[in-house]
């Protein structure tokens, strides 16, 4: 007999115990069945479930228990990420309690510590997946650092570089002065902040009293100006084009060039250019043939190729310093109050400065016409397609990958470098010996390339490399294209755009059919969740609040396409009335001995109220089906919701009684068998939905032993 009350603490645990034991989620590659493949955006290493992750995995894992129940055969591909610089920085921290750092550690023996802390706590985030109820093949686990993966790293990186597409060259990065490393554009952070702008003027040269007057937000970096730029149509500087400006505090003379990235209407019309600390400025002197002039070491002091009175300084010393001599001499035109868009390490929390350094890239640009094809040609739709565009707009336009990082925790660059600087890349250290010595014609000591690549790059191979690229196992032929990515509007360009380039490039087919960008979950009045806001709704307590299930349903009920989620804790609470409603309805059809009689046919039912149900559920099932694999969360949600409520509960149910209640013999035994049947089916197609109490109800009501995540839809 069933508890008067659903307590989901107890069953969740019990039901995911027997999931696991029975391998209820394992692929089954030699069912002969159509395969079903969902990746898993690979978590962080470091992380714990936060509320994106509840909405992403929880959609995932309908679509997949859903077709699981079609008897499909559903590889849902789990793992995690090892978080390069997220992971580098908690291991910093933990050892900074004990006054230690990396480098006194040095480097092979801080990796270790990193593979320690990640045996240790890299568990937590899979834990947690558990309790939401995420079913996917865990005997199929990997991580990005693994073996096989790391193999599939080294081979990507060598035949890309073989194939001119990785190269190494001198460019602009976001440096992080206090983490000592380049970041990708997803770590900075755009910050408004109220500034200056200050106007200063640069002496024409051989135009005694004339002057060019330009506007900027970093006073500082004029020490590495090689240009001045105006628009060429721009009649007030006409004929000071192929003139020059002598720089002030500096002494050299550069040239005042014709270029349209210079605005007329903005500022003073005229454009410091500092091609080596400003990405726009780089693309400037690239094509005016400019110095760059690095003049930041990458603490961002200043170094020797600024005059000496600068050397060693912050850089926001050297910006009063800088302002304080323009005065002096008189240049300084006017300071204003002006709001800017400021880059901070979304980790360090310090202002990023564009660094021109050496670092290795991805020709992105040669990779990225097939991928842009592919989505044109409808081989991989985005859902919403709006989405597409984004895409579109990205890659049509994008720039040279910087895959470089200067940490220790990653895949380290598979090249050596001989005495000369020359490097060679290859999968081992022995052949690149082979490589040196065929080139010096001798045996020369070599230097492995200490930087690790960037965490994107990994992630990029993961709907291959998990399935034992480069070998051609045989999960790789089987699962390989997946059916569909699940993820959010954040990382179209950062992993979803990439993964697209490196499964066409190494596949020779696109990595997934359909693309599915879920929105934001956001607070219930709309805004962002942030620890600063203090808005920040935990999944976990939720759960503990009121069970896994409900989480899940609301999630799923407010999953609109293309419209951001409004949490309220409210919603969730109602979500678990609804669990409690089936509860109640199922004690109902127990106390009154309403169970699936074998050989019932619902299609022979003679009462009118249970021919009603039949059809009442025969079209809620197919629209349902319908809604979930056009990945319409919220209407088959919502379906499910006012079947069971409405149809099932307040209407069949309560017309059901009089009935049970009556002296028709007949009526009473087909209303019973009929109540079963359909309890039985709503346990079907609300499953995916809410896993634990249909499971625990299933086990209550079935007439096989079998358990519900194995039965058809």
């Amino acid at each position: 007999m069933l508890e008067k009350t659903y307590r989901p603490g107890e069953v969740e645990r019990k039901h995911y115990e027997n999931w696991e034991a029975a391998g209820a989620f394992a692929a089954q590659p030699g069912s002969g069945a159509t395969p079903y493949t969902i990746m898993m955006p690979p978590p962080n290493v470091t992380g714990s479930l936060h509320m994106g992750h509840a909405l992403t995995f929880t959609l995932q894992d309908v679509l997949i228990r859903y077709q699981r129940m079609r008897r499909r055969d559903a590889l849902w591909q789990p793992g995690t990420d090892h978080a390069g610089i997220a992971t580098q920085m908690v291991v910093e921290r933990q050892m900074a309690e004990e006054k230690l750092t990396r480098h006194d550690l040095g480097r092979e023996r801080f990796i270790e510590r990193v593979w320690e802390w990640k045996a240790q706590s890299g568990g937590t985030i899979t834990g947690q997946l558990r309790r939401l109820g995420a079913s996917p093949d865990w005997s199929r686990e990997r991580f990005t650092m693994d073996e096989g993966l790391s193999a599939a790293v080294r081979k990507v990186f060598v035949d890309l570089h073989r194939d001119g597409l990785i190269y190494r060259d001198k460019r602009l990065v976001n440096w992080d002065p206090k983490l000592h490393t380049a970041i990708s554009d997803l770590e900075v952070e755009q910050r408004e902040i109220q500034g200056h702008m200050w106007y200063l003027n640069y002496p024409v040269e051989g135009m005694e009293g004339r002057w060019i007057t330009v506007a900027t937000t970093r006073p500082e970096t004029m020490l590495g100006d090689t240009a001045v730029a105006v628009h060429p149509n721009d009649p007030r500087f006409t004929d000071l084009v192929g003139k020059s400006v002598l720089l002030p505090i500096v002494g050299r003379c550069i040239p005042i060039i014709a270029d349209e990235y210079s605005d007329p209407e903005k500022g003073t019309g005229a454009v410091k250019i500092t091609p080596a600390h400003d990405f726009n400025d780089f693309e400037v002197g690239r094509r005016h043939g400019l110095s760059m002039i690095n003049i930041f070491d990458r603490d961002a002091r200043i170094n020797e190729n600024a005059p000496a009175a600068y050397h060693g300084l912050d850089r926001y010393e050297a910006r009063k310093q800088v302002v304080a001599a323009f005065e002096s001499l008189g240049l300084l035109v006017k300071i204003e109050p002006h709001v800017l868009m400021m880059p901070y390490g979304d980790r360090s929390g310090v202002v990023i400065e564009p660094w021109l350094t050496d670092q290795w890239f991805v020709d992105a640009a040669r990779l990225a016409k097939p991928a842009i094809e592919a989505v044109e040609q409808g081989k991989t739709r985005f859902v919403p397609k709006h989405w597409e565009n984004t895409y579109f707009e990205w890659m049509r336009n994008i720039q040279p990958w910087c895959i470089s990082r200067q940490i220790w925790w990653g895949h380290q660059v598979p090249a050596w470098y001989g005495p000369d600087g020359k490097f060679f890349v290859a999968l081992t250290e022995a052949e690149a010996a082979n490589q040196a010595q065929a080139h010096y014609g001798e045996s020369v000591s070599l230097t492995r390339d200490p930087d690790v690549l960037d965490t994107w790059f990994s992630s990029a191979l993961w709907p291959f490399s998990t399935l034992g690229w480069p070998e051609q196992t045989d999960a790789l032929q089987r699962y390989y294209p997946t059916d569909v990515l699940v993820t959010g509007f954040d990382i179209i360009f950062f992993w979803v755009a990439r993964m697209m380039m490196m499964g066409i490039h190494f596949m020779g087919e696109v990595p997934f059919k359909d693309i599915y960008i879920h929105a934001l979950v956001r607070d219930e009045k709309g805004q962002k969740m942030s620890k600063s806001k203090g808005n920040i709704i935990d999944p976990l307590d939720l759960i503990d609040r009121y069970g896994c299930d409900a989480l899940r349903f609301t999630l799923a009920a407010l999953a609109a396409q293309g419209r951001d989620i409004k949490l309220a804790e409210g919603r969730v609470e109602g979500y678990r009335n609804f669990a409690t409603k089936l509860w109640n309805a199922a004690r109902f059809c127990q106390m009154n001995d309403c169970q699936l009689v074998p050989g019932f046919d619902p299609a022979k039912a003679g009462q009118k109220v249970n021919r009603w149900i039949v059809g009442q559920l025969a079209d809620a099932q197919a629209r349902i089906g319908q809604a979930i694999e056009a990945y319409r969360f919220n209407d088959a949600a919502n379906l499910v919701y006012q079947f069971v409520w409405n149809s099932f509960c307040d209407w069949f149910l309560e017309f059901a009684k009089p009935i049970l209640q009556g002296e028709d013999a007949a009526a009473k035994a087909e209303t019973r068998a009929t109540a079963g049947w359909v309890l039985q089916q709503i346990l079907r197609i609300l499953h995916p939905f809410m896993p634990f109490i249909t499971e625990e109800l299933w086990e209550q009501f079935s007439d096989s032993s079998g358990l519900l995540i194995n039965a058809p839809w």
